[in-house]
């Protein structure tokens, strides 16, 4: 339409007064910017690494006799947060204790009625992972 044309030039002639304004370097043409990512105090961080992830998937290391039994067979049980997948997990106990994790197996625990009177409530329930790791290597939990 006729009526409208003007407004398609002034975008144009804004285009192009930015392309004047900042040219592109050869040396930069071929370097993609940085993933924006947020930390946990809300501020954006550009680096190429989060440092963070690994802690927020591994809560704690679940220490029983079962688990004290399977360390000595390469095993660990780690407490885990319910939404992760296995090579979540994986890469998360890799990136704590830098050992090399063979396989991951999930226990995922229901929550339990729990009764105190005539209050009735749940026990929350969650998630274990036995993570086996290569022969040799060793994690300290305590």
């Amino acid at each position: 339409m006729a009526l409208f044309d003007f407004l398609k030039r002034k975008k144009e002639a804004e285009k192009a007064q930015i392309k004047k304004v900042h040219p592109v370097k050869s040396s930069e043409a071929g370097v993609l910017p940085l993933a924006k990512q947020f930390n946990r105090a809300g501020k954006i961080s550009t680096s190429k690494k989060n440092i963070n992830f690994s802690y927020d998937i591994v809560k704690e290391p679940h220490i029983s006799e079962k688990a004290t039994r399977l360390s000595e067979k390469n095993q660990y049980i780690f407490k885990v947060h319910s939404k992760t997948n296995k090579i979540e997990i994986k890469k998360a106990v890799e990136g704590i204790y830098g050992v090399d994790v063979l396989s991951v197996n999930v226990i995922k625990i229901p929550p339990k009625k729990r009764r105190l009177g005539k209050i009735q409530g749940f026990k929350a329930g969650h998630a274990k992972a036995i993570v086996k790791i290569k022969d040799g290597q060793k994690i300290e939990i305590l």
